[in-house]
């Protein structure tokens, strides 16, 4: 096992500095387990950003991954290979209906999103709230409206409008000229806020009104996080778009752009492309992912675990209040406690895994197969720390 040190060593002679790492190696998972290299056991609601909703190494995942990948990994998309196109059959018909564009992450479907709307609507803006996260590549910024994520790399790309999370102030921003309102329904790095029926609502009328659509941003929040297999069918609105990725792959990367059928004619052979997209070995490992996630009674455990978490952790005195849906939860800190201070607290001293998103707000989102015995567990690590 390679030591820590030679790992840091290594990254700060090789590796641009684009990330700050907690000083532990992590060398197996398994469930909502963790192990770091001199065997200790971490408890994960993390999963890695949404990532492992089906878990670390889930059995089914890793069975396809291996079986698909000892027959074919990669031909391109200019051929045929069949877990793509049942992929594609199936998130179609799990949500909107419509087709799909596969990618390799949250900020490509986002931008695929983009230029899919342009198309629809030449020169269009984009509405954007504000507080959104919907990527860090170049269009993908320009959609999120975060001054320190945005200034280093002006000018960006023209044709974003930024408006309040305010029902009035956003059916005044959308008109004639606007090709696309883009938004999460629960806020992710912005703190794991979710939006209001009420905006979800006044987005959809405005768009309509206006010949808009209305793209709903699930990269976090789809694949059963929130307690239904996307965060939309919680709401009274079906968006004419969703972008999807995190969890889609069960750990390998993979994004995808899903449309309504309002939608689904827009894009023409040559309009956007992605070489390794929709390939048959992630692919393989998405329809796993996907039909796991899928099942009601995981669902419903989703909502269950959800609120006996954060009936929990409201509780803890250090916490003000707690908010999100199902197992994708944001704490909010009560006055002068450093949520980054409790994260680095928590792993070295108590040994899980969770993160801040803004530095008065914790998140935590474990796999979705996480027992209730673990989510006592973590609250009772958490509490430890208090």
């Amino acid at each position: 096992m390679t030591a820590l040190a030679e790992l840091q060593e290594l990254e700060s002679e090789n590796l641009l500095s684009t990330y700050r790492r907690a000083p532990v190696q992590f060398v197996r998972g398994e469930g909502a387990r963790l192990w770091d290299d001199e065997g200790n056991e971490y408890l994960d609601f993390l999963a890695g950003i949404s990532v492992l909703n089906v878990g670390h190494c889930n059995p089914r995942v890793v069975a396809a991954i291996r079986e698909q990948a000892g027959r074919l990994m990669h031909v391109s998309n200019l051929f045929y290979t069949e877990p793509g196109m049942r992929l594609a059959q199936q998130l179609a018909a799990s949500s909107l209906g419509g087709k799909v564009f596969f990618c390799n992450s949250g900020a490509e479907a986002n931008e695929a999103a983009l230029k899919l709307v342009r198309k629809a609507r030449r020169g269009g803006e984009i509405v954007v709230l504000r507080d959104a996260f919907h990527g860090r590549t170049f269009g993908a910024l320009s959609a999120t409206p975060q001054e320190d994520k945005q200034a280093p790399f002006a000018p960006l790309v023209p044709g974003f409008k930024v408006v309040a999370k305010d029902p009035a102030a956003l059916t005044a921003a959308v008109g004639p000229q606007t090709a696309a309102v883009l938004l999460e329904v629960v806020q992710g790095e912005g703190g794991v806020v979710p939006l209001d029926d009420e905006l979800l609502l006044a987005a959809r009328a405005a768009c309509d009104r206006h010949g808009a659509a209305l793209v709903f941003d699930e990269v976090q929040t789809g694949m059963g996080r929130t307690g239904t297999l996307w965060a939309y069918q919680q709401t009274p609105v079906v968006p004419d778009a969703i972008t999807v990725a995190k969890s889609l792959g069960g750990g390998l990367p993979i994004g995808a752009l899903v449309t309504g059928p309002k939608l689904a004619g827009v894009f023409a052979p040559g309009d956007h492309a992605s070489t390794f997209a929709g390939g048959p070995l992630v692919c393989s490992a998405a329809l796993e992912a996907l039909a796991i996630c899928s099942q009601p009674e995981l669902l419903a455990s989703v909502r269950t675990l959800g609120e006996r978490l954060a009936a929990q952790l409201a509780e803890l005195p250090f916490v003000a209040s707690v908010r999100g849906r199902g197992l994708l939860l944001g704490v909010q800190l009560a006055d002068g406690v450093d949520a980054n201070e409790i994260v680095l607290r928590a792993l070295s001293e108590q040994h899980l895994v969770i993160n801040a998103p803004k530095p008065s707000v914790l998140r935590l989102e474990p796999p979705l197969i996480v027992s209730a015995e673990e989510i006592d567990d973590a609250v009772a690590r958490l509490a430890r720390l208090g």
